[in-house]
């Protein structure tokens, strides 16, 4: 799988990427930042403090996840 531009700014990802961290790992690597874990199932979305992508979980908030 090629790897996915890191630029964009809204991303949505499944139950099955958590727990969520960025970069995701499909990311590229030049201008990558440490990885840093985002607490995204209570409210269904979370910003990376780092970059300030903004990530989308699918169906919402997974209080029970």
């Amino acid at each position: 799988m090629p790897a996915a531009d890191n630029t964009r700014r809204i991303i949505e990802v499944s139950l099955s990427q958590l727990p969520l961290h960025c970069p995701l790992p499909e990311h590229t690597a030049w201008n990558a930042h440490p990885r840093v874990f985002l607490p995204i199932e209570k409210t269904g979305e979370a910003v990376c403090p780092y970059c300030g992508t903004h990530y989308k979980l699918q169906g919402g908030p997974h209080a029970g996840h």
